[in-house]
């Protein structure tokens, strides 16, 4: 058995799926539907930059979708390895939208196109460097719970990200953040402010989850041809309405990406797949799971590690 995984922001870099562009025609037209449908050039966003744009959550989202979707098509025509059989697909935050697109629940255009306004929305939800996200590092999610519901705490902060045994993210507003932080540096609990400009899978993106609601409730949303792994509950379904709601939810919900990959291992996966730019998912599957395999595809000398 084995799992197909799809990044999300943060796995980002100048010159991803470059040599995969230059390589195979049907990308270098998945490029071009995506130019022609956003009127921007992911060609240069993704190929020359410069970084602080690229990073942008309106341009991230969009073009780490239009890498993932380019190599699993790379990978179902240039291998013999039957991507469509996996039993689950799955996608950290935006990658649940590239998992959606790849198991024919909405297409190629509507996905691009629900990202740049996701991307957006999620911005714009607070106002730029008003909100901001810090990674909790090797403490169990209990206890950062516990931090976060004091009631005698002056901060409001929001378990946003539930990454792997020992990595959790949290979101707020940048002065709660502050404040959550030197909580964090009297309790010795390791810590990294991430770059980030906004407050993501939290309650401050209500504007955004409106948008995306009105976005989405346009959408014909088609039954998967694989079980989707939601990021809200943390359990595969293939109901169409489901996952609709499910992914209005998934904006201001905490990514609870360390139980989904739990809940796929207890189900006899074996075996888990990244497919897009980076490596990030991996790094996060070894710390909950060593003994499953990983493989990351992301150029054609990965094409090499897939066999049925």
């Amino acid at each position: 058995m084995f799992s197909v995984l799809f990044p999300g922001q943060g796995s980002q870099s100048v010159g991803m799926a470059k040599e995969l562009h230059n390589n195979f025609d049907y990308v270098k037209k998945l490029f071009d539907e995506a130019e022609d449908t956003l009127n921007v050039s992911m060609r240069k966003l993704i190929f020359e930059g410069p970084k602080e744009l690229l990073d942008q959550t309106e341009n991230t989202q969009p073009a780490i979708f239009l890498v993932s979707y380019s190599i699993f098509n790379v990978i179902k025509n240039e291998t013999t390895f039957d991507v469509n059989k996996a039993n689950f697909f799955a996608g950290h935050s935006l990658g649940e939208y590239s998992a959606l697109a790849c198991a024919g629940v909405i297409n190629f255009k509507q996905t691009i196109q629900l990202l740049k306004i996701r991307g957006n929305a999620m911005q714009n939800a607070v106002p730029r460097n008003k909100g901001g996200m810090v990674a909790v590092l090797g403490v169990e999610i209990k206890k950062i719970e516990e931090i976060i519901e004091n009631k005698n705490s002056n901060y409001s902060c929001f378990l946003a990200n539930d990454n792997s045994d020992g990595q959790v993210v949290v979101s707020g507003k940048i002065e709660d953040i502050e404040n959550f932080i030197i909580e964090l540096k009297k309790l010795n609990i390791k810590n990294i402010k991430l770059p980030v400009s906004a407050p993501f899978h939290c309650p401050l993106m209500k504007s955004a989850t409106n948008i995306m609601s009105n976005e989405l409730s346009k959408i014909n949303f088609s039954a998967p041809k694989n079980m989707i792994v939601s990021n809200v509950t943390a359990e595969p379904s293939n109901d169409p309405e489901k996952i609709r709601d499910l992914l209005i939810k998934q904006i201001e919900k905490p990514v609870r990406w360390r139980e989904s990959v739990i809940n796929m291992i207890k189900q006899g996966n074996k075996k888990f797949i990244e497919i897009g730019p980076g490596k990030v998912l991996s790094g996060l599957i070894k710390r909950i799971d060593r003994n499953v395999e990983l493989i990351q595809v992301n150029n054609i000398d990965d094409l090499n590690n897939l066999r049925n």
